[in-house]
């Protein structure tokens, strides 16, 4: 394009602002005295004047303010802000009123006097960048400001933020007609009310109460003389004249606007003097508020709360967008997070572990009925240093935070109790359990049909009675035991079970997998925040409910409540199953079992522990009826190596066990969680839940056999003397030992009860081999894969079926 052309399509610039100056005269918002000359010189009538501006915008449409949004504990005390602008908007009656009339002074001294436009300070700024060949001045009145700085506030991407701040004589022809109809149907203290709340005073600080709490301590409305001439100067340049960083010219500044106060008679010679005496700002003063999770006291669990909002697409189409809605909206965003609970957590991981260890540590806590997630800890803090992480180790892998869970051993057990007991099961039950027993090739049935490993011969990590009840199985953590009971019962109602109380594979967000050895905790990765809800759900009597986080979002302006999900709460098991794993979990706590290290004080506590293969993982996951925790002590270091030898709390791992590795973590924190508050005593299971439908026995030890014999006749049961030796025992020579079933286990009504009779010899007696009987229950529902007992083989209805 030739220069000439250049110049015939762009409009003249003295034409230009004279059509717009005969405009503004039409339009009342400069006086036709002033105005029409100036259009009559040009050679503009009032109706080609008209004509040529009528394409020109002429309501201003703004955007809302974006403002800060924080993060509360339970009990409302911040513990995150997020905001793109820190910015705090008040009312006019909210800024102290020297503020206004310093920025008044110092910006636009005729604002009550004149229009939207300044005449005046327009037309000499005209003529100096006339002069200067551009546009080197501004002019603007406050009016005008306004108008700019809420065109840059609506602009959404790098385009519209260029075309609002183009130094053009376009875009500021355009700011004038808006500003014309802003000054028509806005009040003049409105306005001044709305530009303090938008301009940017330097710092990251946005409207006078954010910059007022920054820079003084103070809110707005408390801002003295010298500090409101320091934030008045600041508007013009805020780096410049930025107080912090250059504190003397921030000064000149400010004695610029006091001195110009004075001019105005706004105040004294000596008011003027005494301020440009004080210093610019105290730095002690200055407060800082830091944006964003990493800045947080609880950046973890910060995070975690932000993934949450960012998953929620009430906030916006795609996650860019909701992020910047939760960012400026001015959100107060209340969490579950018990600083109190959260304490202990923290005290527990750092008394038992260190952030310098090879391996980590975590520990969640959530409230049983509720799902509230009352406190996350770890041992390695949030950072990019050594020692540091940006893992959140406590959640799953649906953020780019979270760690994603480790395989969590034989915890997984209490899924099978659950199943078991809704199955007919009870406790009682016994299985003959060796050491190690061969499962190769064996069918196991899951919702899909039949599944096998063609070399599987699992072993126990721990010794205990060889027929072990379900009771003694879950104290003593026996694999065999578990590995059969999960057979028998089969696969689909043990993983069923643990998908409704929320088990899923937490680095895939897929399905558990439904594998032989799911009972041992080899079905996928879990988290500590998965388990330690799930284990809620037997302390709250099998009500499960969806993991809170966030309890409540409220905007800070309206003050309304914003609709966000609340506690999902819903019947998974019935109350009789909890308690009937609740009581079985209980018994791991006591004397000779595998959590009894971790027991402490009145209130019932259930548990168990867990620990996968090579120790690479082990965990401590328990309960009362009022909290639930889950610990984990883990190599996250992939790929992950047994703990043993490894550096945990300073010291090389010479054992590495569930009770004796997490479980202090999870003792801790959960009796530093628990303190203040009241004893709890979980609901006793029915008798049937414990023993099943069994009659009592009668004590027959040392009775002759005889007697014993008549006693449980006359009682409906059978009788036969054991055909093997006389057995060791305490009971006299020739005398009743014990029975099989025991007496504490009962036995249905007419059943075989098999005596055992003592050699005298004082000796403790083993373990009767021999699976008693137990009481009927309804077959399993799921269709058993071709070839497998369509019997349940703790029925003693179902004599030739496969036992254990």
């Amino acid at each position: 394009m030739h220069r000439g052309e250049r110049r015939a399509k762009r409009p003249n610039v003295v034409w230009s602002v004279f059509v717009f100056l005969a405009v503004s005269a039409l339009a009342g918002a400069l006086t036709a005295g002033l105005a029409l000359p100036f259009a009559g010189l040009a050679g503009v009538t009032t109706a080609k004047a008209h004509d040529t501006v009528q394409f020109l915008p002429q309501d201003l449409q703004t955007a809302p303010l974006a403002q800060k949004s924080i993060i509360q504990a339970a009990d409302g005390k911040v513990i995150a802000t997020l905001y793109q602008q820190n910015r705090t908007p008040v009312p006019l009656k909210a800024i102290s009123p020297v503020m206004l009339k310093a920025i008044v002074a110092i910006e636009d001294d005729r604002f009550y006097e004149h229009g939207a436009l300044d005449f005046k300070g327009t037309l000499r700024a005209l003529l100096r960048n006339q002069s200067s060949g551009g546009v080197s001045q501004g002019g603007s009145s406050i009016t005008q400001q306004y108008v700019k700085l809420s065109l840059i506030n609506k602009a959404r991407t790098p385009e519209e933020v260029k075309d609002a701040t183009a130094e053009t004589y376009e875009r500021k022809i355009a700011e004038l007609r808006y500003a014309i109809a802003v000054e028509k149907e806005i009040p003049k203290t409105e306005i001044l009310n709305r530009y303090l709340n938008l301009a940017f005073f330097g710092d990251r600080s946005y409207g006078v109460e954010a910059a007022a709490m920054h820079y003084f301590g103070v809110h707005a409305a408390k801002l003295n003389l010298p500090q409101a001439a320091m934030l008045a100067g600041l508007v013009k340049n805020p780096t410049g004249y930025d107080p912090i960083d250059s504190p003397v010219r921030a000064k000149a500044r400010r004695d610029v606007v006091l001195r110009r106060m004075h001019e105005l008679n706004i105040i004294t010679a000596k008011q003027s003097q005494d301020a440009i005496k004080t210093p610019v700002i105290d730095p002690k003063k200055v407060r800082v508020i830091p944006s964003g999770c990493a800045n947080s006291t609880y950046p973890f669990f910060c995070e975690y709360v932000v993934s949450k909002l960012k998953a929620n697409n009430a906030f916006g189409k795609t996650p860019e967008e909701r992020e910047n809605y939760i960012e400026t909206a001015g959100l107060v965003i209340k969490t579950s997070l018990d600083r109190k609970m959260q304490t202990a957590a923290d005290l527990a991981v750092a008394k038992h572990s260190k952030a310098t260890d090879d391996v980590v540590a975590a520990v969640t806590l959530v409230e049983p009925g509720t799902g509230l997630v009352k406190a996350m800890a770890q041992s390695r803090p949030y950072g990019a240093k050594k020692g540091q992480t940006a893992y959140n180790y406590n959640v799953e892998k649906s953020y780019a935070g979270g760690f994603g869970g480790f395989q969590n051993g034989s915890t997984m057990k209490a899924f099978t109790i659950a199943a078991a007991i809704g199955k007919g099961v009870p406790t009682t039950y016994r299985i003959r359990s060796p050491q190690t027993i061969s499962l190769s090739g064996q069918n196991f049935s899951t919702c899909n049909g039949p599944i096998s490993d063609d070399s599987y011969n699992p072993k126990n990590s721990t010794t205990t009675v060889l027929d072990p009840s379900m009771v003694d199985a879950a104290r003593a953590s026996t694999n065999t035991y578990f590995l059969q009971l999960s057979q028998q019962i089969g696969l689909c109602p043990i993983t069923t079970i643990a998908s409704k109380l929320g088990m899923y594979d937490a680095q895939t967000l897929k399905p558990l997998k439904q594998v032989v050895s799911f009972t041992l905790g080899s079905a996928g990765l879990i988290s500590p925040l998965m388990l330690s809800n799930a284990y809620a759900t037997f302390a709250a009597r099998g009500m499960y409910c969806n993991p809170q986080i966030v309890t409540s979002i409220t905007s800070l302006k309206t003050g309304k409540a914003i609709p966000t999900p609340g506690p999902n709460c819903h019947r998974v098991l019935s109350p009789g199953v909890a308690d009937g794993v609740n009581y079985v979990l209980q018994q791991v706590m006591a004397k000779g079992g595998t959590g009894a290290k971790v027991k402490f004080g009145t209130s019932d506590l259930a548990g168990k522990t867990g620990t996968t293969d090579e120790n690479k993982a082990v965990w401590f996951s328990g309960y009362t009826s009022k909290l639930a925790a889950a610990s984990v002590v883990a190599d996250a270091d992939p790929p992950a190596h047994n703990l043993i030898n490894q550096v945990f709390n300073g010291k090389k791992l010479r054992d590495a066990s569930g009770s004796g590795t997490a479980g202090p973590i999870w003792e801790a924190a959960l009796q530093g969680a628990l303190q203040g508050l009241p004893t709890t005593k979980f609901v006793k299971p029915d008798d049937i839940i414990i023993r099943g439908n069994v009659k009592d026995l009668p004590y027959l030890k040392g009775m002759t056999p005889a007697d014993a014999a008549a006693k449980l006749l006359s009682m409906g049961f059978k009788v036969q003397m054991s055909h093997g030796p006389q057995v060791d025992s305490d009971a006299p020579l020739g005398t009743v030992a014990w029975t099989n079933p025991r007496q504490e286990d009962g036995a249905p009504e007419g059943a075989m009860v098999l005596l055992y009779i003592s050699n005298g010899s004082k000796a403790q007696p083993p373990t009767p081999p021999v699976t008693p009987p137990t009481p009927p229950v309804t077959p399993p529902t799921i269709k058993p894969p071709p070839g497998f007992p369509t019997c349940p083989p703790w029925d003693p209805r179902y004599p030739r079926c496969k036992r254990g």
